[in-house]
């Protein structure tokens, strides 16, 4: 397996080592032990799909205090635009965003740890995104971002998205509390 760290510390792509043969092909897509080596130790409780159509935006979502999450997203079908804002007040890079491609074919993963917000933006006819949780989901604890907050001009890749009404009801990004404070290691 391939990690790759991205420019905003603690996001990680991983390009797991897939084996193709005339039967289709097979991957490892996690094992604690390999991605504890490279820097995810967290356990995971929690594993999300969802299945969405071209053009949707789903985010930014985070949760905060003890139900605070670290994502590892993967797609399992169609492509979608990963997106993680850092959302950790005093980090040198707090209010960028990374955004990767994931895909059915290139089998890349995102792992975002704790401190970011996290969306996608459908980029195929449909996709059906997956990713592992390292705590369990809690209303009382869900944040969102606006996904189209001219503070943080994210690229989401389409033109006319369509988007939750609770997405479109949440905070702008200047208007986030202090969750998450940056702990140079």
């Amino acid at each position: 397996m391939k990690v790759i760290k991205t420019e905003i510390g603690g996001l990680l792509v991983l390009e797991p080592d897939v084996f193709n043969d005339d039967r289709g092909f097979f991957f490892e897509s996690y094992s604690k032990q390999r991605y504890e080596k490279f820097g995810i130790p967290d356990e995971f409780v929690q594993d999300n799909i969802s299945k969405s159509k071209r053009g949707t935006v789903r985010g930014l979502h985070y949760q905060v205090k003890e139900k605070a999450q670290g994502k590892l997203c993967q797609v399992l079908e169609g492509e979608v635009l990963d997106v993680a804002v850092d959302i950790r007040f005093n980090s040198p890079t707090f209010g960028k965003y990374f955004s990767q491609v994931l895909n059915s074919h290139n089998k890349l993963q995102l792992w975002i740890p704790m401190g970011f917000a996290h969306g996608f933006s459908v980029l195929s006819d449909e996709a059906i995104f997956s990713y592992k949780c390292t705590n369990y989901y809690s209303k009382s604890h869900e944040r969102s971002i606006l996904f189209n907050d001219t503070d943080l001009n994210i690229d989401w890749k389409i033109e006319h998205p369509t988007v939750s009404q609770k997405d479109l009801n949440a905070v702008k990004f200047k208007d986030i509390e202090r969750d998450f404070i940056y702990q140079p290691e």
